[in-house]
């Protein structure tokens, strides 16, 4: 956990989708460590309600998926915290499965959560930072938006179309005070991750224990990734320490890749 304060935070407000857990949750716990106001937008309310009374933040219900449901959320996050500043775009969901053998559900539900969510909330949310003339977002993408993924080419190709559309709308609203990035974390321990090493051990046909080494055999730094990584250079990127860095895509691997 970084010790690093960043006084320009203070004060501000954000929204972190699927902030109830993992990454976002991290995410969250650090937006508050720099006195911002969090509103935790999650499909499972029950969590995000808890997760926010634990950080003295907001909770709002919301799937990603569908434009009414994210306008009522980012409303609500608004009205509850006065405003918004900053917009986490976390929500993602996995599955995994091979290439010849993927489902049009599996594709779709991909597809809808990882790339549609983050379009949703970008636009919606972007539309206000543009009225106020500032604003920043951090999309979560993924180690696999920047190597194809073996067993994972579905989501690969969602996080893939994460960093386009990071680029493109960072280039759209540079002009009008907004910065857009995101940060490609690698092999997090998660919830996800802990499903994952169950389904790429069935489908390798090795021992989940065999996973979690190739896992930290692939990455330099010498050990498995925490959310905590990936949350403190979301905060830096929030931050005025970079306030030049837009359309960027932050690899937060521990040297998995390197370009």
């Amino acid at each position: 956990m970084s010790s690093a304060v960043f006084p320009e935070l203070a004060g501000k407000r954000a929204i972190v989708t699927g902030g109830a857990s993992g990454i976002g949750l991290a995410i969250a716990e650090a937006l508050v460590r720099q006195q911002v106001t969090v509103t935790i937008c999650d499909i499972n309310i029950d969590a995000a309600t808890a997760a926010a009374k634990a950080l003295g933040g907001y909770a709002s219900q919301v799937d990603v998926r569908r434009r009414t449901s994210v306008e009522a959320a980012v409303s609500s996050a608004s009205d509850l915290m006065g405003g918004c500043d900053i917009l986490i775009a976390n929500a993602g969901v996995s599955t995994m499965q091979h290439a010849l053998e993927l489902t049009d559900e599996e594709w779709d539900f991909n597809f809808d959560v990882n790339i549609r969510g983050v379009f949703l909330a970008n636009q919606i949310v972007g539309r206000r930072f543009k009225a106020q003339g500032h604003g920043v977002i951090v999309n979560t993408a993924s180690l696999a938006a920047k190597i194809g993924a073996p067993l994972l080419a579905h989501y690969s190709a969602s996080k893939f179309a994460v960093l386009g559309w990071t680029q493109a709308f960072a280039r759209e609203l540079a002009g009008d005070g907004i910065r857009v990035n995101a940060v490609c974390p690698g092999f997090v321990k998660t919830g996800m991750q802990e499903r994952e090493i169950a389904w790429e051990a069935h489908l390798r046909g090795v021992t989940p224990e065999r996973v979690m080494a190739d896992y930290v055999a692939q990455t330099p730094l010498g050990r498995i990734e925490t959310p905590e990584d990936v949350a403190d250079v979301v905060i830096f990127l929030c931050s005025e320490s970079a306030r030049f860095m837009t359309g960027q895509g932050i690899n937060v691997t521990g040297g998995v890749y390197m370009t």
